[in-house]
């Protein structure tokens, strides 16, 4: 295992510039959870604006949600004939990630938010990498493909429909922001609680824990929503570009990278989160938008 030594290596006023992603990540989660009648009678919003996708991983079942998880809504109807609102969904991400790739993972996205913030908890000695962490990192497309794709299309019930089975198996945000909320809020619930809500709430103390010592194991190993967006960064509208005039070759964009992404070598790496701090830390200003320069890569 190596040290973590990505917050050490930051170069001085570019962890105000984090703290500044952090309040428009706080921000946009308040917009997209600001059903407090929800939160406060253990009930879930129904409105019109429910049937609209998020960005992000946003669980559709939080009391506070005014809107669908794009996971969760694809799941919901990839095995029935419902197929507009199928067309919609795919429609949805393909637009966002041709936008913005996985600008979204680092910037608009609450369980992203949760775990940059767990990650900061002080611990003696931080995980960086690992042996098999590259491998471990494509775990997330197979996700994608069984738990989001496979099983809701071919395991289905006697009308035809299938279970959002990533959620009902897997998501820890969904534990942490629909579960625990439900079942604190909600007495009836507390009785049909069993092996499964034993199961995910495992998962969810595991993901806790990872994140004060991995940064955004979640992100990095498991979002489905992160793989599909990943397969855009190459292409999308907001990408970065190296100015190979301007670059020195001094390494530190790499050093500073908390997704372990070298940009110099892969400037818009599937893997990159668009937190800017690669950008921020260039003494070269040689990493820019593409948006803002068509210069270089």
């Amino acid at each position: 295992m190596e040290k973590e030594g990505s917050e050490r290596n930051v170069p001085p006023g570019k962890g105000g510039a984090e703290w500044k992603r952090h309040g428009i990540q706080s921000l946009w989660a308040l917009v997209t959870n600001s059903y407090l009648a929800g939160f406060v009678q253990g009930k879930l919003y129904r409105g019109k604006i429910k049937n609209l996708c998020v960005p992000g991983l946003n669980c559709y079942s939080c009391p506070l949600a005014i809107g669908a998880c794009p996971i969760g809504a694809m799941q919901a109807v990839i095995g029935n004939w419902n197929f507009k609102f199928a067309f919609y969904v795919a429609g949805f991400l393909m637009f966002v990630g041709a936008l913005m790739g996985r600008f979204v993972c680092g910037w608009l996205c609450p369980f992203g938010l949760i775990q940059d913030l767990l990650y900061k908890i002080p611990f003696r000695k931080k995980i960086g990498s690992f042996r098999g962490d590259r491998l471990l990192r494509k775990l997330k497309y197979v996700i994608l493909v069984v738990f989001v794709i496979l099983m809701p299309m071919f395991l289905v019930d006697i009308l035809g429909q299938g279970t959002p089975y990533f959620c009902k198996l897997i998501c820890p945000a969904g534990t942490l922001e629909g579960g625990l909320a439900l079942v604190i809020m909600n007495q009836s619930m507390r009785s049909a609680l069993g092996w499964l809500y034993a199961w995910k709430n495992v998962l969810l103390v595991v993901t806790i824990v990872l994140s004060i010592l991995l940064y955004r194991p979640f992100c990095k190993y498991i979002c489905p929503l992160g793989a599909i967006y990943s397969l855009f960064n190459p292409i999308s509208v907001f990408r970065y570009r190296v100015d190979r005039d301007q670059c020195t070759g001094c390494g530190i964009c790499a050093k500073v990278c908390k997704m372990q992404v070298n940009p110099v070598e892969n400037v818009n790496s599937l893997e990159c989160i668009r937190c800017r701090l690669c950008e921020k830390s260039c003494p070269a200003h040689a990493i820019g938008n593409l948006t803002k320069s068509t210069k270089g890569r």
